[in-house]
């Protein structure tokens, strides 16, 4: 999802690996693939390619994720989508 990015390193999503069961639900609802699992736990595959839509953290049942939805630079990719880029706002202590 190399092309879905606005800038690197400043997504919220969080992985608490000792508290990951396994389960496998946060890999199912990912709309980008930015999770996976490897032995029997999840992993954050490509941190970048988050868009903090949440579902992630919504879906998993011991709260081993967090994210803060539509605060990075994802909520400006999707406004400027949405309204033109011209008009779109990066959330509060973005760019």
């Amino acid at each position: 999802m190399k092309t879905l990015r606005y800038l690197d390193n400043v997504v919220t999503l969080t992985l608490n690996a000792q508290k990951c069961i396994g389960c496998g639900a946060c890999t199912q609802v990912c709309p980008h693939t930015v999770l996976a699992m490897q032995s029997r736990k999840a992993y954050i595959l490509d941190m970048n390619a988050c868009m903090e839509c949440g579902a992630c953290a919504n879906n998993c049942p011991t709260e081993a994720l967090t994210v803060t939805p539509g605060v990075g630079c994802a909520s400006y990719i999707i406004q400027s989508w949405i309204v033109g880029k011209e008009k779109a706002t990066c959330g509060p202590g973005c760019c």
